[in-house]
């Protein structure tokens, strides 16, 4: 009996539980009370908000089992755009009764246990309509579980399938059951979103980890109750908040707020029937969009009839966007745009056929249409084209637009891949380059909206990859691995690993470099959503040390990208420790010390996993050189802002050469949890160094080739370095998509070349010279879609919700050109005859610029919009209006700029921020509600004061009274105002004025934080008036040469009137009097008083000149004994003389600076030894001045003698030069600024007086300049009221420095305006801060006052000796080093041949600087790469010393050792020269083809190049830079090889690759890398074949057998060298032997091995190294075989 009660309490407890979900009885309608609303703002009150509100009744009956009925009854709209509480809705009435048919329509929809099912509609309610009934159905989603009060669960719903929480609590005594249903909209499984313009960007997980841009959340709470029908909804309350910041929420957001309310009112016992119409299904309770993907959020349109308002707009646009461009232009641009996307293809068709003609209206055209962003856009250009419509430039413009706006869907990519077959496209480089890469941008586009992206859109792609490899078609081959790159899907993984060594087959490795690095590099895009493939792929070909080296460090930047794990980063730690290849390890190891510094959040675990292997390899790598392969990584994210920047840069090398073989650059940014790789840039120079420097090919010398061929012969299994093809390419990647790419090769240069010397080119430059004499007139507009970003996402009521960006740009500028040539050229003109002209040419020119950005928050629909608003509006026109004339014969230039009359304001940018609601059926009630009210800060401001003040009462009332001694009373606090801020600039002379202006009024007086203060009104303006006073006319820039310059001289400066004194002298002259005694019984003096006792004599300046120069020479000498900077005896003779008038004065003065620098510098001494630099001059006064005065004058006093003789040259000579600068007014007066230069030829003196042209102006700058001799130059810089307030003298002179050439820059000055003393100090102060970080010592020292002396002293030809003496301080720094030679010594020889050539001048001492040297010193070899190595060398044997070792054999440098006196020779093969150095009765000598050249004949220079043989020293020297050998040198004792910089890593021979690789020095002609210096050193020798030829050597390389038996892998074995041991030829019994430790191949005793083939033995691999006897010198007899 128990048990049966039980069971019934259960079953009844069951049945209660299941019946919790509402349930509508049949034959009954329910009738409830609905209002919605969606409102968008900042969460504060006293804002403006936008929003939109639905309500009506809802009335739901049953028609069937599980299918029900709803209807709205009384439907009404309204919309708000208002102070928030403030303003009220306000009922849109027309859009209501526009929509009530549809929205009193009944629908149909599924309904069990409380979920909802499908949904059925006629075809006539609009899919937005059909959105609002979902949004009250969502109300009754409720998956009530029956055993349980607490849960949660993912739910469908409007917004898709999120995770939603349930709870579940009864009230006993209201009998009422109460529900809450949450949302938390960022965890969905499937979240309804249409996301627009965002696919080039990827999402950044560990951003958003670290902050939201985005986040909403939804709460239901429902009250049921149960009745005998079963349970009933009595109330529904629910509530979504969505909050959005471009700068993470946590910093104040806007937000929307979604309310929904529902009432249960009655039940009635009738039914409402459906309409007469057919219920199709519409799909489910989850949102569907509409019209909305078609609707811009920032206008609505109501379109009544499309084509005649496209017509319309785009005539608007045509008119009046000539000659300027109107500031609404973007907008109409943009809702042309709008417009277009309705419009059907037969519309878009017949506007072309309207417009095609005129080319105004086809210039729009074809700019607007790929913003359609449809495969409409795409087929229409296509159809155009191949109809051919349209020309090679507006095809590429139009398709490179389309490929990147139109939506990527299988119809577009459909119309791509039929693009890339069409034979018109292929046949076209440019455009076929567009369509293809293209094609991979419109597939990786349409993946990433589609995750089942099927891999049929990749296969035409690979097909081709297949058919390019076999036919060895390279350049196809790379444009179809960049099409996959661009595409990035992962099914084309495959196909590139076949092209990559290691993957595929052996044809595979075969492939040129080019291909290997372009199939790594496709492997980018893939990596991004196959990470973890493409790591195990790369680390591969990274571990594979046989590839080349710039493909493994390619493989390293793959590898990175894809943010590889902790333990990937230890492997490649591992590797570095035992890497060879040094441009490898250096790249690698600079990639992990440059991530270890990342601050980007989805870095941070590459970051912690580098900085823990950079400890591992700090020690081995740390110290690597700057020539070697580079990676750099600089990164800044800041966590509050969720805002950052990354940029990487990449330095690849193979060769320490000057140019690099690559460069790459690459931008990232982050925003919003988001990133994208904005730009890139990739540049290969590889064989551009070479093609730059190296001397032209001719006819190739057969001759030649065939006998340096042969001397290869010679060489034990040699292999030629592959030729570095000359080639550059470039390529630009934008948002991860390679857009462009160009090779530039040989073939080009020469068409290039070809082209602009053929007679179609001079006749086109022809053509536009006659056109720019004609004059013409040109207007262009350049609309642009810059950037459409939008994601659009449902809310709990239905209506959709949309974020989105919008900058659409127009430029556009109006030209016209006249041109008058006086006089009149014939038909037949000729270029030269333009110089004997007079041209008078006249441009008017008015740019113009129009941009507008929309950042939209809010409800966008087609019916009706709600929006808050940022609009950013820049403006800007500067125009221009310029004549220039042009007289060639009379040497006057003329140009003038003329006023622009109604242009005012040049750049306007307004920003503000507004709350707008419109509908479509009353477009011109909309309202628009500025964010920031002007009342609205006043009443925040006070509700936030006063919200505070109650916090701080209630927060203490629970520990004591709130008093008023304690608590203030609320006071008004005084708010910040609107920020407004003018500065205005005005030039009288010119007659203009220039003011900014800046304005903004936003609210953070709200909340302190960025987006705060970008919501209000802000304002930028930049406007030029006309100033005050007359009107200027115009600007004049007049400028006259020769014998008229004269003429135009408007203010003449004469001696008269230059003589006036000043109107303060007599005050100088008191103040003198009054202080001169003081002054004479001063202990020190210093050089402040020195030059006011100057300023105030009543004397010209130059005699102040005179005595602050000879006291500053005096001071100098005497400080330089203490501080060990002395100077030359010459120059303290010329100290030392003086003019009598001032002797006493400057001794007296000179002794005292002495003394006090003599105490000062004594004490510094002590703390410093300073450098020393004894500077003599050159210098020889040439001067006729000279003749009439002693020899010991100083040239300071000649100077000054020739200024004091003619302080203004205008009144002996004219002037060379006239240049004014003028306004030219309407009352004529003058104003402006005159420049004139005069030339003394007989005192090789230059003068140039700058002036204002007013005539009480007498501020000027007078600048003297005086060659004084060859080896120096005095300047005087003058300026101020008639040139005497500020001066500065300027010596300048060569001289030596021991027996090295010397320079010293001498700057001397009296008073100084105070602004340029702070500049001054702040700069030495500056100079002194950094000096420790670059090397340079500084001392505190009192040096000569008022005078900066610089000394450069040559220490070698390429380092510099440099002493840097102020007043207070001494600095120096020796060895400064160089990256050229200085044409001095050996170098200043060298360059002779070189004479009248400046460029090749240049390239010398740069290659010379930069070139790879070996030498040879006994028996010590000092390889290209600083290697030293001890060497045993064979004698009377040739060995390659040094050559080149590509194909082309641009030289060879043999080595022999001679046997009988063991002195070395050198023979060079070059050109068409063998060239003998050698040594003979303790001299060098040379032979050149056979025939002996005295050594009295050299310098010797060959006539068929450029090589020079020359007298270096003891010895002798070759060099040959464009040949690639820079210097071959030989004497006595020692002999060296240096190759250019370009042939680093071509070379071969005993000196090695020249790479930088001294990891590898030691390889081999058959590029075996040997372990010791000997066995390397003897593969070089070229082998003899007879053993009675006494020219040849006696020795060969050949495999030996190991004399020993040996046991391996447990058994006897016998073995055979696999690297070859030079012995003597048979016949011949050796002389010399020395040990040598090779490698050895060993096989069971009883195999058998073929020893007569040697390359196969040297193929073997090594089991074991010993040692075996190499032979160094050996006899034959006569009789030998």
């Amino acid at each position: 009996m128990w048990v049966l009660l039980v069971a019934l309490a259960v079953g009844f407890a069951a049945c209660h539980q299941a019946n919790l979900a509402p349930e509508f009885a049949p034959g009954k309608t329910y009738t409830y009370k609905y209002e919605a609303f969606v409102m968008g703002g900042l969460p504060e009150e006293g804002l403006a908000r936008a929003g939109v509100k639905v309500g009506s009744k809802v009335m739901i009956c049953a028609e069937a089992d599980d299918t029900f009925m709803l209807k709205l009854v009384n439907p009404e709209i309204f919309e708000y755009s208002g102070i928030w509480p403030k303003d009220d809705f306000l009922p849109a009435t027309k859009l209501t009764s526009a929509l009530e048919a549809q929205l009193s329509t009944p629908i149909k929809f599924e309904y069990t246990n409380g979920v909802v099912g499908k949904v059925f509609a006629p075809a006539g309610i609009s899919t937005t309509v059909l959105n609002v009934f979902r949004g009250v159905l969502n109300i009754f989603q409720l998956n009530i579980k029956k055993t349980q009060n607490v849960y949660e669960l993912q739910e469908p719903g409007t917004q898709g399938v999120c995770k939603t929480h349930y709870v579940i609590s009864e009230d006993t005594k209201a009998e009422r059951i109460m529900f809450t249903k949450s949302k938390d909209l960022n965890e969905c499984q499937e979240r309804i979103v249409k996301d627009i313009g965002l696919t080039y960007t990827e999402r950044c997980t560990e951003c958003e980890a670290r902050g939201k841009a985005l986040k909403g959340a939804s709460a239901i709470h429902y009250t049921i109750k149960q009745a005998d029908t079963g349970a009933m909804l009595l109330e529904a309350n629910g509530t979504e908040i969505i909050q959005f910041s471009p700068i993470n929420i946590m910093n104040g957001a806007a937000q929307m707020e979604s309310k929904q309310i529902l009432t249960f009112l009655e039940i009635k016992k009738t039914t409402f029937n459906p309409i007469q119409a057919e219920y199709l299904h519409r799909g489910s309770l989850q949102y569907q969009f509409g019209a909305e993907l078609l609707q811009t959020p920032i206008q609505l349109l109501r379109i009544t009839n499309v084509e005649a308002q496209i017509v319309e707009i785009l005539n608007h646009l045509v008119t009046f966007n000539v000659p300027k461009v109107h500031e609404d232009a973007p907008l109409k641009f943009i809702e042309l745009i709008q417009l277009l996307r309705v419009a059907s293809s037969q519309s878009i068709e017949a506007l072309w056929t309207q417009f095609k003609n005129r080319p105004d209206h086809r210039h729009w055209i074809l700019n607007v249409v790929p913003a359609i962003a449809t495969p409409a856009a795409l087929r229409f250009i296509k159809e155009k084209f191949l109809a051919n419509e349209l020309t090679i430039v507006e095809a590429a413009q139009a398709l490179l637009s389309s490929i990147h706006m139109v939506t990527a869907d299988l119809e577009a990519i459909k119309l791509l891949k039929d693009l890339t077959i069409n034979q018109k496209i292929k046949d076209n480089p440019v455009l076929r380059e567009i369509v293809m890469l293209g094609y991979g941008t419109m597939v990786a586009k349409y993946c990433a909206e589609n995750p089942t992206c099927p891999a049929e859109l990749v296969t035409p792609m690979h097909e081709r990859v297949v058919q390019a490899a076999s036919k060895q078609d390279i350049e196809g081959l790379i444009l179809a691995l960049k099409v996959l790159g661009n595409a990035g899907h992962s099914a084309s993984l495959k196909p590139i690993m076949k092209l990559l060594p290691g993957f595929g087959s052996a044809t595979a490795a075969g492939l040129p470099l080019r291909v290997h690095i372009e199939a790594v590099l496709a492997l980018r895009n893939i990596a991004k959503r196959e990470p973890k493939m493409i790591q195990d792929m790369a680390v591969q070909l990274f571990m594979d040390k046989d590839l080349h080296s710039e493909l493994r460090m390619v493989a390293a930047i793959v590898l990175f990208e894809t943010k590889l794990p902790m333990g990937l980063v230890m492997t490649l730690a591992d590797a570095l420790l035992t890497e060879k290849n040094l441009q490898v390890s250096s790249f690698v190891y600079s990639y992990m010390k440059a991530m270890t510094k990342s601050t980007s959040p989805d870095f941070a675990s590459v970051a912690a996993a580098c900085n823990i292997a950079i400890k591992i390899l700090s020690p081995k790598c740390d110290r690597l050189s700057h020539r070697f392969s580079r990676a750099f990584y600089l990164d800044s994210y800041y966590d509050p802002w969720m805002v950052g920047a990354a940029a990487s840069a990449f330095y690849v090398n193979d060769a320490a050469t000057v140019m690099p073989r690559a460069i790459v650059a690459k931008a990232r940014t982050y925003m919003a949890g988001a990133y994208a790789d904005v730009f890139e840039v990739g540049v290969r120079t590889e064989g551009m160094q070479e093609a730059f420097l190296k001397i032209q090919e001719g006819p190739e010398n057969a001759d030649r080739m065939t006998k340096m061929k042969q001397v290869m012969k010679a060489l034990s299994e040699w292999r030629a370095q592959p030729s570095s093809q000359p080639l550059a390419s470039v390529y630009v990647k934008l948002f991860g998509q390679e857009i462009a790419f160009a090779n530039i090769d040989k073939a080009i240069i020469n068409q290039i070349i070809q082209l602009a010397s053929a007679q179609a080119t001079r006749t086109y430059g022809k053509e536009a010279l006659d056109a720019l004499l004609a004059g013409f007139v040109s207007h262009y507009a350049k609309p642009l879609l810059f950037t459409e970003v939008r994601r659009i996402f449902p809310t709990a009521t239905g209506l959709p919700m949309e974020l989105s960006v919008y900058t659409a740009a127009v430029a556009a500028a109006s030209v016209q050109f006249q041109t008058t040539v006086t006089p009149s050229l014939p038909a037949n003109y000729q270029v030269s005859q333009l110089l004997k002209s007079d041209i008078n040419m006249r441009a008017d020119i008015s740019p113009s610029v129009s941009m507008h950005t929309y950042a939209v928050m809010g409800v966008n629909t087609a019916f009706i919009q709600a929006v808050l608003m940022s609009r950013a509006r820049v403006h800007t026109i500067v125009p221009a209006k310029i004549e220039a004339r042009i007289d060639m014969i009379k040497g006057n230039f003329k140009f003038q700029v003329l006023p622009v009359r109604g242009v005012n304001e040049i750049v306007s940018a307004r920003v503000d921020t507004v709350a707008i609601a419109r509908n479509v059926e009353d477009l011109a009630a909309a309202k628009i509600t500025p964010m920031i009210p002007a009342a609205a800060e006043a009443q925040v401001s006070r509700e936030t004061f006063s919200s505070k003040i109650s916090r701080m009462a209630s927060s203490l009332a629970s520990d004591m009274s709130a008093s008023s001694e304690i608590l203030p009373a609320p006071r008004e606090e005084r708010l910040p105002k609107a920020f407004k801020k003018k500065m205005c600039a005005e030039s009288k002379t010119f007659g203009f004025k220039a003011c900014t202006e800046l304005k903004s009024r936003n609210a953070s007086f709200i909340k302190k934080c960025p987006f705060y203060t970008m919501i209000g009104e802000h304002a930028f303006l930049v406007e030029v008036y006309p100033a005050a006073g007359p009107e200027v006319e115009r600007i004049e820039i007049e400028i006259q040469v020769g014998e008229k310059a004269a003429e135009k001289i408007i203010k003449v400066i004469t001696m008269s009137e230059e003589d006036e004194p000043l109107e303060d002298k007599n005050v100088l002259m008191k103040l003198k009097k009054i202080l001169e005694p003081g002054l004479n019984r001063t202990a020190s003096s210093s050089s402040s008083s020195s030059s006011r006792s100057h300023s105030s004599r009543p004397s010209v300046s130059s005699s102040a000149s005179s005595k602050s120069s000879s006291s500053s020479s005096s001071s100098s000498r005497h400080n330089s004994k203490k501080v060990a900077s002395t100077s030359s005896s010459s120059s303290s003779r010329s100290s030392r003389s003086s003019s009598s008038s001032s002797s006493s004065r400057r001794s007296s003065t000179s002794s005292s600076s002495s003394s006090s620098s003599s105490s000062s510098s004594s004490s510094s001494r002590s703390k410093q030894q300073l450098y020393t630099m004894n500077f003599t001059k050159n210098h020889i006064h040439q001067h006729a001045l000279s003749t009439e005065r002693p020899s010991s004058r100083s040239s300071a006093q000649s100077f000054e003698t020739i200024y004091t003789k003619a302080k203004y040259l205008a009144n002996n000579v004219s002037p060379a030069v006239t240049i004014l600068i003028r306004a030219v007014r309407v009352d004529h007066k003058v104003q402006g600024y005159q420049i004139a230069a005069y030339i003394d030829k007989t005192n090789a003196r230059l003068q140039i007086i700058f002036a204002n042209l007013e005539e009480n102006d007498h501020w000027r700058i007078c600048a003297d300049g005086v060659v004084l001799s060859n080896h120096k130059l005095m300047a005087k810089f003058a300026w101020g009221l008639e040139c005497k307030q500020y001066e500065t003298n300027i010596t300048a002179e060569t001289g030596v420095v021991g027996k090295e050439p010397a320079l010293r820059l001498k700057i001397t000055w009296g008073k100084l305006p105070k602004s340029m003393k702070c500049y001054a100090k702040e700069i030495s102060d500056y100079i002194s801060r950094i000096t420790k970080e670059f090397g340079i010592t500084q001392a505190k020292v009192n040096n000569v006052p008022n005078q900066i002396k610089l000394s450069v002293a040559a220490a070698s030809e390429t380092t510099l000796n440099v002493v840097l003496k102020t007043p207070t301080r001494t600095m120096y720094k020796l060895g400064v080093g160089l990256p050229f030679f200085l044409p001095i010594g050996d170098t200043a020889a060298e360059l002779e041949p070189y004479q009248n050539n400046l460029a090749d001048q240049i390239s010398y001492v740069l290659t010379k600087a930069n070139a790879a040297e070996c030498a040879l010193v006994k028996n010590t070899l000092i390889t290209f790469n600083k290697k030293k190595n001890k060497i045993a060398m064979p004698h009377s044997c040739f060995q390659i010393l040094a050559q080149d070792c590509t194909p082309e054999l641009k030289f060879l440098v043999l080595l022999k050792r001679d046997q009988t006196q063991e002195l070395n020779q050198i023979y060079v093969k070059i050109e068409n020269l063998e060239v003998e150095l050698y040594p003979q009765n303790s001299v060098s000598k040379v032979k050149v083809n056979g025939r002996e050249i005295p050594n009295s004949n050299l310098p010797y220079q060959h006539l068929t190049g450029q090589i020079q043989i020359r007298q270096s020293g003891e010895g002798i020297a070759l060099h040959a830079p464009s040949y690639g050998l820079q210097e071959v040198f030989l004497d006595l004792n020692k002999l060296k090889v240096k190759v250019v910089d370009w042939m680093r890593g071509q070379t071969c021979g005993l000196c090695g690759k020249a790479d930088g690789e001294t990891r590898q020095e030691f390889q081999t002609p058959n590029k075996r890398l040997t372990m010791n210096a000997v066995s390397f050193t003897h593969s070089w020798v070229l082998a003899g074949k007879s053993c009675r030829d006494a020219s040849e050597c006696f020795m060969k390389l050949e495999s030996v057998k190991l004399e020993k038996q040996v046991t391996l892998h447990g058994q006897e074995s016998k073995c055979y060298s696999v690297e070859p041991v030079l012995r003597c030829l048979p016949g011949c019994v050796p002389v010399r032997t020395t040990p040598v430790t090779v490698g050895f191949h060993c096989l069971p005793v009883g195999a058998n091995l073929n020893r007569s083939d040697q390359s196969s033995i040297f193929q073997k691999s090594i089991d074991l190294r010993d040692e075996a006897e190499a032979h160094l010198a050996c006899r034959c007899p006569p009789q030998c075989a």
